[in-house]
């Protein structure tokens, strides 16, 4: 077990989140596991181990910024739900 215990219904007081007190002991021992995991895990020798944020390299896959033409104003305008005036007309946001 964990040597640190979390007060579960002083957490659920700070979310604003009602709990029954069979909840709170549900989540108080659910969050006790995890902090026994998270002392299991400390344990582990890292040493030389360089930290990553991920389990496997993960490269920029950026394309190459090539300008490509565009829809033509009449077939975008055909393809929209309402136009007036040679624009496209959305609904109002504002009040």
């Amino acid at each position: 077990m964990a040597t640190e215990h979390i007060d579960v219904n002083y957490v659920a007081n700070l979310a604003r989140v009602e709990l029954t007190a069979e909840e709170a002991e549900t989540f108080g021992k659910q969050l006790d596991e995890i902090l026994g995991y998270i002392d299991k895990l400390s344990e582990l020798d890292v040493e030389g181990i360089e930290p990553t944020a991920h389990a496997s390299p993960v490269f920029d896959r950026i394309r190459e910024d090539v300008a490509k033409p565009g829809l033509e104003r009449e077939a975008f305008l055909n393809n929209a739900p309402d136009t007036a005036n040679d624009q496209l007309r959305v609904p109002k946001v504002i009040e």
